[in-house]
């Protein structure tokens, strides 16, 4: 029993290990996007040689935080159950998530790979939603997703105190709604 337990033990401790350092990539590139391996592998308190058995590369690295992200955004699509909720209020939920991981996780939203194949055809599925309940009237869900994913990082590099977001709102809240507003507009609905 004493030799099952130890392999878990490791696992377990590569485990902490890989999400120390992933925690830790994210807090040092959001403040300097050219760090090196061994200044992750200081911040997360570990020795150079650790983070690169678990990341033979900084692009690997960079891949797992992009892998990391897609999966938050996977997570954020079913949570907001954006294939069986009204679909307006799905896609203010959904972008509410997004926000969220806008904000806590600023440097790893810069990395283009983290909008998946599967991430696309949530969006997609939500946009036939939105278009089949007469929430948009463009007829291409596929150009929904583009003008969202568009104005999306427009509405996120917004200062907090842009006048054209709305007042008495917390900060996700207030972008959210600004997003979700100005797309169902822009596809010929009429907004939140």
């Amino acid at each position: 029993m004493d030799e099952d337990a130890a392999p878990r033990r490791v696992r377990a401790d590569a485990e902490r290990s890989t999400a120390r350092i992933l925690e830790a990539a994210e807090n040092v590139l959001a403040t300097d996007e050219s760090a090196s391996l061994e200044r992750i592998a200081d911040a997360a308190g570990l020795a150079r040689a650790t983070v690169h058995r678990r990341f033979s590369s900084r692009t690997a690295l960079l891949d797992a935080l992009a892998a990391q992200l897609a999966a938050r955004y996977v997570q954020g699509l079913a949570d907001a159950h954006t294939d069986t909720a009204p679909p307006v209020a799905a896609m203010l939920r959904m972008t509410e998530t997004v926000f969220t991981l806008k904000i806590a996780h600023r440097f790893a939203v810069q990395l283009s790979a983290s909008v998946t194949p599967e991430v696309l055809e949530g969006l997609d599925r939500l946009f036939v939603r939105l278009r089949d309940a007469g929430a948009i009237a463009a007829a291409d869900p596929t150009w929904g997703r583009r003008v969202y994913l568009a104005l999306l990082h427009e509405v996120n590099d917004l200062p907090a105190d842009s006048p054209v977001l709305p007042a008495g709102r917390d900060e996700v809240a207030a972008r959210a709604e600004l997003l979700v507003t100005t797309v169902l507009r822009a596809l010929g609905g009429t907004g939140i």
